[in-house]
């Protein structure tokens, strides 16, 4: 079996420290936000893209948090709460009623009208995965008046609400029509929302840091909060994430009290932290991730399925996670597609993924499959903790089976945006990408984007083409019982596996850490969130 260390992990990852890294920004930012009670967070990545809508990085969907704001929400019971508008249910469950509630306001000033939240759906509708599935059932949405948003369904629907109240990624958020309006492909011009926090453009810079300040005008709802539904009671004046890739430097900004939250401290550097009295750390996300690999289907040799079968069975779970976590505290073998310990788990088609691979196996395959030794270029983030082992890994066990690995070091934001590209390797396209998903956003066949078989029609970046994928997602979306839907997101598992849609790598937790100065900080599966955080002096 192939081992590699944490540590060498990170020497050819080609992670150097950035001592340098809190001198610059940081303190430039305490200057300016003198007399503020201000948060100071180190979160798992630069943010770079900022449109919610276009990536579906977590970086991307925390800043929507801040900035914008749901219709509904989830709470702690996975229970669909109303966020911004109550709901009622016609008798033949087909037409769906939403009523805004008072005190919205925009940003800038205007108030929320039931034609920004429609122009929001609709363009939700169109990039992602539950939300196209969604709009596949769809009549109309249409807005009789300011306040009140219709839609219609085709035939009935079971998750109408679970899919405008999903927690992550790509979070239907509401913002203005004219916003909600920008042309496909494009990312919207401002950051206007409704949300909590006014996103400050003025002090954005990417790579160094991103401000949020609070927004007087927002008029929380009176639940307590939970999860991403309830009460978004704003108790700082300002949040700041300040870019810092290096873990160590992180670390200690953290104990000196520099910072005031680190999102996703190494593995290896957590006991420091447990054992400093004046920080907490603690699994905020206690469902955990689901590490993956991505190919590009659209370019060889991943448009050969042989070839992407013999990928497959070159892959071993076991190794990347021993070299991405290290202490089996923290992770989880599982080749379950919709998250192990769920009604859906299965390890239907895992094979040799959850049994440590077979690299004998995958020479023999790729050897029968054509490949013509073409490089796959595997891109390669240095810069997020949970991200840098995974493309190490892999490059390592698809060269001993025969393939020629181009692995090209990156930062994550370079990835998230080079991936949307479906051009020749020679301009900027690619073969390969590793990323993270949190639970919440695989647990069923209809969320999980990374099973969808739309190709260059609505696909998830990679854009496997597969109508019979497309099929067994219809029928779990019309299965009327939990026995049928379990049946059917079997057959959709064997066949993510049979196809190599995509490749479950295991499943892990990442705790965070913070001064003990915080209190209120929220769990669930889209953390962290600033609402109901304070901070004393």
């Amino acid at each position: 079996m192939f081992q590699i260390s944490r540590r060498k992990l990170l020497k050819l990852a080609g992670v150097a420290p950035i001592a340098s890294a809190f001198s610059g920004g940081a303190w430039m930012s305490r200057a300016s936000a003198a007399g503020k009670k201000t948060i100071t967070a180190v979160m798992h990545s630069d943010l770079r893209v900022i449109d919610p809508g276009f990536t579906t990085a977590y970086i991307t969907r925390d800043h929507g948090y801040m900035v914008y704001d749901t219709l509904l929400a989830t709470d702690s019971n996975f229970k669909i709460q109303p966020q911004m508008a109550e709901w009622k249910v016609s008798d033949d469950k087909l037409t769906y009623t939403f009523t805004l509630r008072d005190g919205l306001k925009w940003h800038d000033g205007a108030p929320v009208t039931a034609e920004d939240c429609v122009a929001s759906l609709k363009r939700w509708g169109r990039n992602d995965g539950m939300g196209q599935k969604l709009m596949d059932f769809t009549a109309s949405i249409e807005a009789p008046d300011a306040k009140t948003i219709v839609l219609k369904l085709k035939e009935p629907y079971g998750l109408v609400l679970e899919s405008i109240g999903k927690p992550s990624s790509l979070v239907p958020f509401m913002m203005p029509k004219r916003l909600a309006e920008t042309p496909p492909g494009k990312q919207i011009p401002e950051q206007i929302g409704s949300g909590p926090f006014k996103f400050v453009q003025a002090e954005f810079q990417p790579g160094v840091k991103a401000v949020y300040e609070k927004f007087t005008d927002y008029v929380p709802r009176k639940e307590p909060p939970s999860w991403t539904s309830g009460g978004k009671v704003v108790k700082v004046d300002r949040v700041e994430w300040i870019t810092m890739p290096d873990a160590q430097t992180a670390v200690n900004a953290l104990q000196s009290g520099d910072i005031d939250f680190m999102e996703q401290p190494s593995f290896e550097l957590l006991p420091i932290l447990e054992g400093n009295p004046d920080i907490t750390v603690e699994t905020l996300n206690k469902f955990g991730y689901q590490t993956l690999g991505r190919m590009n289907f659209l370019l060889p040799p991943f448009d050969n399925v042989k070839v992407r079968r013999a990928a497959l069975l070159a892959l071993n779970q076991k190794d990347v996670l021993d070299a991405l976590v290290g202490n089996p505290k923290y992770y989880k073998v599982c080749g379950a597609v919709f998250a192990c310990d769920t009604p859906l788990a299965t390890d239907v088609g895992a094979g040799d993924l959850i049994k440590g691979g077979n690299i004998e196996a995958a020479k023999k395959a790729l050897a029968a499959s054509g490949y013509d030794g073409i490089p796959i270029v595997i891109m390669a983030p240095g810069d997020v903790t949970t991200l840098k082992a995974q493309p190490v890994v892999a490059a390592q066990l698809l060269r001993q089976a025969g393939f020629k690995v181009d692995l090209q070091a990156t930062d994550w934001q370079t990835v998230v945006s080079r991936r949307a590209s479906q051009k020749p390797v020679s301009e900027g396209g690619w073969n390969m990408f590793f990323t993270n998903w949190v639970a919440a956003d695989i647990m069923n066949p209809v969320v999980n984007v990374s099973v969808g078989g739309r190709g260059k029609n609505g696909g998830w970046f990679g854009w496997a083409e597969d109508a019979k994928m497309e099929q067994l997602r219809d029928a779990f979306a019309r299965a009327s019982s939990p026995e049928e839907q379990k049946k059917l997101a079997a057959e959709v598992q064997e066949e993510n596996y049979d196809q190599v849609i995509y490749i479950p790598l295991g499943q892990f937790v990442v705790p965070s850490a913070w001064r003990k100065s915080l209190t209120g900080i929220l769990d669930g599966p889209a953390t962290p969130i600033w609402w109901n955080v304070d901070k004393s002096e």
